[in-house]
């Protein structure tokens, strides 16, 4: 009898290529829930946010905008930068936003290296729960526009002061600490006439 018509090995056979399914979905997942193959963010610099071409937008999310009244205290704006205006996007934001928006088409502010989670953001467990959490909290989105740069947060002082805070989104919907934010436009140093001069 050769081993062909041998029942158990076409049984080893079909476990051999179910266990390496499973292999291959598992590091898939693994894969796709660390930061492996997203690309490294770069330092922005103060001189290139400073070359950026920003429009206003008409004026008036959720969670910095909460420290919008801390931040008026400080004598801090606070302001948010788009990459795309489609239809109503930017209005339909603008009640989870209480400050100034601003475009910039170039997308320039998502640089110097823009970051891109393509579709292996579908499968990381940090993406659906940032969903979920959005979507339990009243937030929808949509699926128009580009969709696939990541984002951040910023906290620049006056002048040559500098960045004082960068929070680079490591996938879709990873927020940056309110406190951070917070702290780092407490280290802010109003800009008086003869530091404009410096």
């Amino acid at each position: 009898m050769s081993f062909l018509q041998d029942p158990s090995f076409f049984t080893m056979g079909m476990w051999s290529i179910g266990a390496g399914a499973l292999g291959a979905a598992a590091l898939a997942l693994l894969l796709a829930n660390t930061d492996v193959f997203l690309s490294k963010p770069q330092k922005a610099a103060l001189e290139y946010l400073e070359d950026i071409d920003l429009k206003t937008l008409e004026k008036e999310a959720a969670d910095l905008s909460s420290l919008k009244p801390k931040l008026d205290e400080l004598g801090v704006p606070l302001y948010a930068v788009v990459k795309e205006h489609i239809r109503t996007e930017v209005k339909d934001f603008q009640p989870y936003f209480k400050g100034e928006i601003f475009l910039d088409e170039k997308k320039r502010f998502y640089g110097p290296q823009r970051r891109k989670m393509m579709f292996m953001g579908f499968i990381r467990l940090g993406v659906w729960y940032n969903f979920f959490r959005a979507w339990n909290g009243g937030f929808s989105g949509n699926l128009e526009g580009e969709g696939f740069i990541l984002g951040g947060v910023f906290v620049v002082g006056p002048g040559k002061q500098g960045i004082l805070l960068e929070h680079r989104e490591k996938e879709f919907g990873d927020k940056v600490n309110p406190l951070s934010v917070l702290e780092a436009a407490r280290k802010i140093k109003p800009q008086t006439l003869t530091s404009e001069k410096k």
